[in-house]
C-alpha cells in the first residue's frame, strides 16, 4: 500500500512538472497560424530547396507563416538542357518568420551524353541537400521605414551518391557543407524585390560533381544576386546570377543565370518558369534551357 501511495505521488509530482513545462513553451512559442503574409513574399523554392528564386537563396522564411504561423511546402522542379536533364523534388518548412528547415533530393540525369563521358546512356548523379536557414535581423516586408533589409544565416549539408565516380573526375569528397549570408530589401513602393547572397563553398556544380578538386581544394566565397519586379500581387518577374567555383582541371565551370517569371495561382501554388544559362557542364558548353518549378503549400 505504502509504495502504491509513494508511486502515486510520484506520479502526480511528474505530471504536475510536466504541466509547468508546458505552460512555460506555451509562453515562448507563438499561437501557430497559417498564411499571414503577403503573396510571394516567402519566395519560391531554389534548387537546393531553401525559400528563395530558382538558382539562388535569399533571406525570406518559406511560406506563408507569420510571425505567429507556421508555413510549409513541396516542390517540383525540372530543368531541360542540350545533353543533360535536372530534377528536384522536395519539402521546407518555415517557423513563426523566423527559422527555415528544408530537405531537397536532386537528380543530375546525363541521358544519352553519360555515354560519351564513359559512363553509360542515363547514368544519374543524386544529391541530398538539408539545409537551416535563421533570420537574424531586419524585415523584408514590413521594415518599409529603414534601409535595413531583412538578413538571415543559413547552412546545408549535402551528399552525393556517386563517389567513386567523382574521385575519378578528380573531386576530394563526396560529401560538404555550405554556410551562406543572405540579405533580401523588398520596396513595395517601387515593386521592388532585391537580393545578396555570399556563400563560402567547395562545391562542384552545387554539389553534383562532388566538392573540391584537383584544381583548387579549399572552400571559397561566391555571390548570388537575384532582382524582382512585382508586375501585380501575385506574378513577379526578374533575373538572377550565380557565381561558381572552379576546382576540377578536367572541366571549366562557368557562373550560372536566368530570367525567371514567377506566378502566384493562390496561397497554396506557385508556378515558376525561367530561361536558364547554366554554362560549359562536364565540357559540355552552351547547357541553356527551359527551367519549370511547382510549389504547393500553404
Amino acid at each position: 500500500m505504502r509504495s502504491t501511495l509513494a508511486g502515486l505521488a510520484a506520479l502526480m509530482v511528474t505530471t504536475a512538472l510536466a504541466g509547468s513545462a508546458t505552460a512555460q513553451m506555451a509562453d515562448w512559442i507563438p499561437e501557430s497560424r497559417p498564411g499571414g503574409k503577403l503573396l510571394l513574399t516567402g519566395g519560391v523554392s531554389s534548387i537546393e530547396g531553401a525559400g528563395g528564386g530558382g538558382l539562388a537563396t535569399w533571406a525570406v522564411t518559406t511560406g506563408y507563416g507569420a510571425g505567429d504561423g507556421i508555413g510549409a511546402n513541396v516542390h517540383a522542379t525540372w530543368v531541360d538542357l542540350p545533353d543533360y536533364e535536372f530534377r528536384s523534388a522536395g519539402v521546407a518548412i518555415g517557423l513563426w518568420d523566423r527559422v527555415e528547415l528544408s530537405a531537397a533530393r536532386q537528380e543530375f540525369d546525363t541521358q544519352d551524353t553519360g555515354a560519351l563521358l564513359g559512363l553509360g546512356s542515363g547514368f544519374t548523379f543524386t544529391q541530398d541537400v538539408y539545409g537551416l536557414k535563421v533570420r537574424v535581423l531586419g524585415d523584408a516586408v514590413y521594415g518599409q521605414d529603414t534601409w535595413m533589409p531583412q538578413v538571415a544565416v543559413g547552412v546545408q549539408y549535402k551528399t552525393n551518391d556517386q563517389g567513386a565516380v567523382i574521385a575519378a573526375v578528380g573531386g576530394q569528397d563526396d560529401e560538404g557543407v555550405d554556410l551562406y549570408v543572405a540579405a533580401t530589401k523588398l520596396f513595395l513602393a517601387e515593386s521592388l524585390l532585391v537580393n545578396g547572397t555570399l556563400r563560402w563553398t567547395e562545391a562542384n556544380q552545387t554539389g553534383l560533381l562532388g566538392f573540391g578538386g584537383d584544381a583548387e581544394g579549399d572552400p571559397s566565397l561566391q555571390f548570388e544576386g537575384s532582382v524582382g519586379w512585382l508586375v501585380s500581387r501575385n506574378l513577379v518577374i526578374g533575373a538572377e546570377y550565380r557565381t561558381k567555383p572552379d576546382n576540377l582541371s578536367f572541366a571549366e565551370e562557368e557562373d550560372w543565370m536566368d530570367v525567371y517569371a514567377a506566378w502566384a495561382i493562390n496561397k497554396n501554388l506557385s508556378v515558376t518558369a525561367a530561361w536558364a544559362d547554366l554554362g560549359s557542364i562536364a565540357t559540355f558548353d552552351d547547357q541553356r534551357g527551359l527551367y519549370l518549378s511547382i510549389q504547393a503549400g500553404f
